[in-house]
């Protein structure tokens, strides 16, 4: 079902509580402009504020990219005074813009540069066969500054440092990606979509206000050191799981007979 919001760079829309963003600029490979930009500001205000929207998968439109960055023919519009120019983060990322609900990303093919900016602050990632990982900024001399230090809040940081000083030069297949913890799973990339779409409403079908405070919790730990994270966890805890039991029938699911997929 398509939304009724309308943007004019993602494809949005909505199928029971799972919204599913598509990147829609394939002529571009998927490259974000100045319009992305804004997209995503309303985008994300959007998913903030719609309580009927559980969980968001983000994709990209069929072709060689699911995202190389900033698009370097259009660029993005930069403050005179560089004291007040933005990080694109501020609107392309999740996090920054207090999305606590889960957002599961998709990639195939190219993922580069600036696209980090939502592999970095998603919550599931997975991949296709092809995906190819990398950071060029450093290979066109430009400073590799922000992607790598929020990438570094995901994988070692030896990882991180040899992506952002080899830079053009190499590339991180789906296999090395799976080894180091950047993507959780790798399928073929004809399977790629589906699977997104079937992982996401299985999260979506668990409580919502357990599956936010669960996702705000532990982002909001990274920036507090071990006491003061378990601290706030436990404060989380006691306000959220009150409001997740009254979500769930407890008899009905410990009724149920549970099956899992091993992955």
């Amino acid at each position: 079902m398509t939304s009724t919001v309308q943007f004019d760079t993602i494809l949005f829309e909505i199928c029971g509580s799972v919204a599913t963003v598509t990147l829609n600029r394939p002529a571009a490979m998927n490259a974000f402009n100045e319009a992305m930009l804004n997209d995503f500001a309303r985008l994300w205000a959007h998913v903030r504020s719609t309580d009927d929207i559980h969980v968001v998968v983000l994709r990209a439109a069929d072709g060689r990219a699911f995202c190389t960055g900033v698009d370097v023919h259009e660029g993005i519009l930069h403050e005179s005074n560089i004291w007040s120019d933005r990080d694109p983060g501020d609107r392309l990322s999740p996090k920054q813009n207090k999305v606590w609900k889960p957002v599961l990303i998709a990639v195939h093919g190219l993922c580069g540069g600036g696209a980090f900016y939502w592999l970095n602050e998603c919550d599931v990632a997975i991949c296709s066969d092809d995906a190819e990982f990398f950071d060029p900024h450093v290979t066109y001399g430009m400073v590799a500054a922000l992607e790598p230090i929020g990438l570094a809040r995901r994988i070692p940081l030896g990882e991180v440092l040899r992506m952002a000083l080899l830079g053009n030069d190499e590339r991180i297949c789906a296999a090395t990606a799976l080894r180091m913890g950047l993507v959780s799973e790798v399928v073929p990339r004809a399977e790629l979509w589906a699977r997104a779409d079937a992982l996401a409403h299985k999260i979506a079908a668990k409580p919502p206000a357990a599956v936010q405070g669960t996702v705000r919790a532990i982002w909001e730990s990274l920036e507090l050191p071990r006491n003061a994270a378990l601290a706030m966890g436990l404060s989380y805890a006691q306000l959220g799981n009150p409001l997740g039991k009254a979500q769930v029938d407890r008899q009905s699911i410990m009724g149920k007979k549970k099956t899992y997929s091993l992955r």
